[in-house]
């Protein structure tokens, strides 16, 4: 069929679709008319639709969208223009990871690092069986000459997260405070929470290359929107009369945020920072694709010389660290939360 068929084709079922629309349209009935939109859109869909089959079928192959072509064109853009600064920017960052890295794995013996880890653990939940349980969990993964892929993990994390936090937390307060952002935002973070984890390394790699500071990228990227949901659902769950009852006696709108609101939200902030360590640690192993080191390089090793037992012991490495993280921040959340029920 040929374009002008085509386009014909379209023009008439637009034509009948406007006029069962219009027509309809002057009965006062809600129903009818919701009747009538929903009939007019399915039958302007089903004619694009018939037109653009009929135009692929007379050989005009071409994209509906041509998306992947734009997006190509806009990472290529930014190599070209930015190359230089990214280049630097990735040798500034991957430098101060690899010094944070060698301290926790060469300046800071096992044992040490279980103790601390423990009077962390013991600290956020005043008990002793969680502090045993870290110490075991660390001698665990020491026994089994992962310590220093341990570490490189833990780095890699630990900047992860504090990106995160630092990107993520102010979103979510902005997001708490403007309803016109977060109708912005949602979908946003519906597409980054949505979309395959393997996507971010592509234009991450183009623009910054294999190693250490895309692979910080792609994670925080992956890891950020449980904690910017958290973040806005706590502020906003805080009750109207308390944020009331701190403007009437004269606090300030920052006031009241940071000595009324994000001290009541804390539980929710916290529980939001427990899913972005479980979703950084998700993307160990995918971001070893990329020349990330660490347990993900033990599974993808594992993997690629087809040896089940050394990515088993990786693997378990990374369950053992993501439960001692897990029960930590999931006990600092409830001590916030048993805080917040005391002050009511």
């Amino acid at each position: 069929m040929p374009i002008a068929s085509a386009l014909t084709l379209l023009t008439c079922v637009a034509i009948v679709a406007a006029l069962i629309y219009f027509g309809l349209r002057r009965c006062k009935d809600a129903t009818r008319i919701a009747t009538s939109l929903g009939a007019a859109m399915l039958l302007i869909v089903a004619g694009f639709a018939g037109g653009w089959s009929a135009l692929v079928d007379g050989g005009y192959e071409l994209p509906l969208l041509p998306i992947a072509k734009r997006v190509d064109q806009l990472v290529d853009w930014m190599v070209i223009r930015y190359g230089d600064f990214l280049g630097d920017l990735n040798n500034w960052i991957v430098h101060k990871i690899g010094f944070f890295e060698r301290f926790l794995h060469q300046s800071v013996a096992w044992p040490l690092m279980a103790l601390l880890f423990a009077a962390i653990a013991f600290h956020a939940s005043r008990s002793l069986t969680l502090s045993a349980g870290v110490v075991i969990a660390f001698a665990l993964i020491w026994s089994l000459e992962l310590w220093t892929p341990t570490m490189q993990t833990l780095s890699l994390m630990s900047v992860s997260l504090l990106v995160t936090v630092v990107f993520g937390l102010p979103m979510g307060i902005l997001m708490a405070q403007s309803k016109r952002l977060r109708a912005v935002m949602t979908p946003v973070l519906d597409f980054m929470q949505t979309m395959p984890s393997f996507v971010y390394l592509i234009p991450v790699v183009m623009l910054f290359g294999l190693g250490t500071f895309s692979g910080v990228l792609a994670t925080m990227i992956y890891a950020a929107p449980p904690l910017i949901r958290l973040t806005d659902l706590g502020i906003r769950l805080v009750d109207k009369e308390i944020v009331e009852a701190a403007t009437a006696f004269g606090a300030t709108r920052w006031q009241t945020l940071f000595g009324v609101q994000l001290p009541l939200a804390m539980p929710n902030i916290m529980a939001g920072i427990n899913q972005s360590i479980m979703m950084a640690l998700a993307m160990v192993v995918i971001a070893s694709m990329i020349g990330v080191r660490g347990l993900g390089q033990e599974v993808l090793y594992g993997l690629q010389r087809q040896e089940p037992g050394t990515g088993f012991i990786a693997g378990l490495s990374i369950v053992l660290l993501a439960i001692v993280l897990d029960r930590i921040t999931q006990a600092y959340g409830q001590r916030l939360a048993a805080h917040r029920q005391v002050v009511h």
